[in-house]
């Protein structure tokens, strides 16, 4: 099996954001059968066909990426996350709502026509 692409930028983690971050790829990638681990502009992310989600941590924060456009309950039920541009960004104080962010790696492939 080919190594895999996340494991370096996962590796600068602490084990706390490392965990975190495996918790968001593990949630991503059961409800987006098929992706494939990418890096890409840095990041660790899902790709299928194109890239799908982007996520990464920062000093204070997880984002994910690019930003959901659909459908509107979703986009709504994001609102404390999203940034100026949509991004959502995730506080490390706060526990990850997993199932949220499930749902998000749903709507992001059928907005690219990958679902």
């Amino acid at each position: 099996m080919a190594a895999d692409p996340h494991a370096a930028y996962f590796a600068t983690l602490s084990p706390e954001l490392r965990e975190r971050l495996t918790a968001i790829r593990s949630e991503l990638e059961a409800r987006i059968p098929g992706t494939e681990r990418v890096v890409a502009y840095k990041m660790p992310a899902l790709r299928k066909g194109r890239v799908i989600a982007y996520f990464a941590a920062f000093k204070q924060h997880i984002g994910i990426y690019p930003p959901v456009t659909a459908p509107p309950a979703l986009v709504a039920e994001l609102a404390q996350w999203r940034g100026p541009k949509g991004n959502l960004s995730f506080p490390h104080a706060e526990p990850l709502p997993l199932e949220l962010i499930g749902r998000v790696g749903e709507a992001l492939a059928a907005q690219y026509g990958q679902g």
